[in-house]
């Protein structure tokens, strides 16, 4: 860090204020970026922060200011003279042509440049950097982008701007629909971008990852810089959120109350979904009044489980049951007239006519339930400016442009078009991708609300806390399949992740533990040990061994298990039950260091004992060859 602070700034900006029509988005805002460093760039939404990224990056010009580059003013009229300059932007909304392939997309600012391309070399360009950021094998270079969803849209945009080697970096928002192994990757890759020589800022807001990954942190509220250059690690994530909205707000998170839940009828019912390519067999069940999270991996299948059951993708097998009634396939309006309400992934794509105002856009979904003639407005629109009050919309603004608000107001508007409709259940897919911590409490509270008054809830998130938080219950997704739906009181974000691990990925652990039951009897098993819980992933028996009671995506306290003493224990060499029974446990980590929770072999009493030793390093060999990072916690 010394060294950062003694070298001179790659980029200063001073003063920068920015007008749309009479209204200040930015005010004497300033930010500093030096190479070999990370600076988060944070600030509630309508702080400003985008601005400031796009006025960088010449996708907007400053109204007034100063911005120096290497020492120099910088002059750029367009993003092209930016990323001629060196820098480059992994926006929020991505801005790639639809109609174009992945591997078009990565290049095409390529195609504005001088000299002449080579297909042959760009291909084999583009499969380095998917493959550096783990994703070369579900971002197939040909496939066009408009087939992609949000999330692997997300990726292209990132793949594009490592493609132009530029030498600052803006990411705005990049981890929105990620998972956390996804977001692994990608802060490795920021770690190499800065420790070469890059200078970086981040926009994000995940305070967990701004500690995770920022040397630094400029802060911005109402379009003003209110701290600069901070270090990071003298903060804590309340000097954070004070700064950003000016106040405490506690803790987000906060469950409902579950019990009465248990006691309400099923809402929502889902029987073996099958949509393919994606969703293969998906099965659910939500109770009226409960919180349900769907989780998994980018490519999982969760947002095309959710739009098959909401009638926007095609079904072709399976059954949805709202109510104990069942709903006909690929006919999203008799979905909503059934009582579904779906808040889709992508802000801009799926959810906004931007043509309309802020009012036409909330009675959208009250146009497709209402039957009679006439649009149904008149019935609701007490209803409506009750929930406007709710959720802090400006009354005075309905006729206002729905874009020309924040992404946070945006997306309240949203939601509060699908609460017009007093829907039984109301699915949310990444309900707080893009929006700051204090509108993200805002969104929690207001779905906490809607469970207490009986509707059911299901939550799409790549954020695994965000599910854990609020959730009563995770359906986890992996490959299409129903993996595992189990309490959220008994997992934790390691063993939602290695949950959520691609079923190719687990095949290789689980043709281990076969081979170790072929060699020795009894039952092998893979899970994760969080104190007393044991999360088991995977596990084989024996033929004529009797079972031992575990079974993959469960989680089971250790006391239930026929292994209390091995899994308490969990010291080298083979532990003994009350009952005779011995078991190895062996812990496991990749290259990197990270826990991949314990392999374990148990034998009946009476049986022949291996080699502890030797046992044990054949287990803890299976994660030392190149494929370890195929599953990375």
């Amino acid at each position: 860090m010394a060294d950062s602070e003694t070298q001179e700034p790659l980029l200063e900006a001073r003063g920068v204020t920015r007008l749309f029509g009479n209204a200040y988005a930015l005010k004497d805002a300033a930010i500093t970026l030096r190479r070999h460093e990370i600076c988060g760039l944070l600030g509630a939404n309508g702080a400003g922060k985008s601005t400031l990224s796009r006025i960088v990056c010449g996708h907007l010009s400053p109204s007034s200011g100063e911005i120096l580059f290497k020492g120099a003013p910088l002059a750029v009229g367009s993003a092209r003279d930016a990323l001629r300059s060196g820098i480059a932007l992994v926006a929020q909304e991505t801005s790639l042509a639809p109609d174009m392939s992945v591997l078009e997309n990565i290049f095409l600012p390529s195609y504005a440049m001088p000299g002449r391309l080579s297909f042959g070399q760009l291909r084999q360009k583009a499969q380095a950097i998917l493959s550096e950021l783990g994703h070369d094998h579900v971002l197939p270079l040909d496939m066009e982008v408009r087939r992609l969803s949000a999330a692997q849209r997300q990726l292209v945009e990132i793949a594009k701007a490592l493609a132009l080697n530029a030498e600052l970096v803006i990411f705005d928002e990049p981890t929105a629909s990620l998972s956390p192994t996804e977001v692994v990757r990608l802060f490795d890759i920021m770690a190499r971008l800065k420790n070469s020589g890059k200078a970086l800022a981040f926009v994000s807001h995940r305070l967990e990852e701004v500690f995770a990954i920022t040397d630094r942190v400029t802060i911005l509220r109402e379009g003003k810089t209110v701290a600069e250059g901070v270090p990071t690690a003298g903060l804590t994530q309340a000097d954070i959120i004070r700064h950003m909205v000016g106040r405490d707000i506690g803790n987000v998170y906060r469950k409902a109350s579950s019990a009465a839940a248990n006691e309400q009828p099923v809402a929502l019912e889902v029987i073996g979904l099958n949509a393919p390519p994606t969703v293969r067999d998906v099965s659910l069940t939500v109770r009226k009044g409960e919180i349900l999270g769907l989780g998994g991996l980018v490519g999982a299948g969760r947002s095309e489980s959710a739009e098959a059951i909401f009638g926007l993708r095609h079904r072709s097998g399976g059954r949805v049951l709202v109510g104990g009634k069942e709903i006909p396939p690929n006919n999203p309006i008799a979905a909503i007239r059934a009582g579904l309400g779906m808040v889709a992934e992508d802000r801009r794509a799926q959810n906004i006519v931007p043509d309309m105002t802020v009012g036409e856009n909330l009675f959208l979904a009250q146009m497709g339930k209402h039957k009679g003639f006439g649009r149904g407005h008149s019935a609701r629109r007490k209803q409506a400016r009750d929930l406007i009050a709710r959720l802090g919309l400006p009354d005075d603004r309905m006729d206002a442009n729905l874009l020309h608000f924040s992404g946070g107001m945006q997306q309240k508007v949203i939601i509060a078009r699908w609460l017009l409709i007093e829907p039984e259940v109301l699915i949310l897919d990444e309900p707080t991708k893009g929006v700051d911590i204090g509108t993200r409490q805002a969104i929690y509270e207001l779905l906490r609300e809607v469970a207490e008054r009986g509707i059911a809830v299901v939550v799409i998130s790549s954020d695994f806390e965000e599910l854990l938080g609020i959730c009563e219950r995770v359906v986890v997704v992996s490959d299409g399949y129903t993996i595992a739906d189990l309490p959220a009181s008994r997992l934790s974000e390691e063993s939602l992740t290695l949950l959520a691990a691609p079923r190719s990925s687990a095949e290789r652990n689980a043709a281990f533990l076969r081979d170790l039951v072929t060699s020795h009897g009894g039952t092998a098993f893979w899970g994760l040990i969080d104190e007393d819980r044991f999360v088991c992933l995977s596990v084989a028996t024996g033929k004529g061994d009797a079972p031992m009671g575990l079974a993959a995506g469960h989680v089971y306290l250790a006391h239930e298990t026929a292994i209390p003493l091995a899994l308490e224990r969990r010291k080298p060499g083979m532990v003994t039950e009350e009952d005779g029974r011995s078991t190895l446990l062996t812990r496991l980590s990749n290259r990197r260091g990270h826990d991949l929770g314990w392999i374990g072999l148990s034998l009946p009493s009476g049986s022949k004992l291996p080699d502890a030793d030797a046992l044990s390093a054949r287990m803890a060999g299976l994660f030392e060859t190149p494929q370890d990072d195929e599953i990375d916690a």
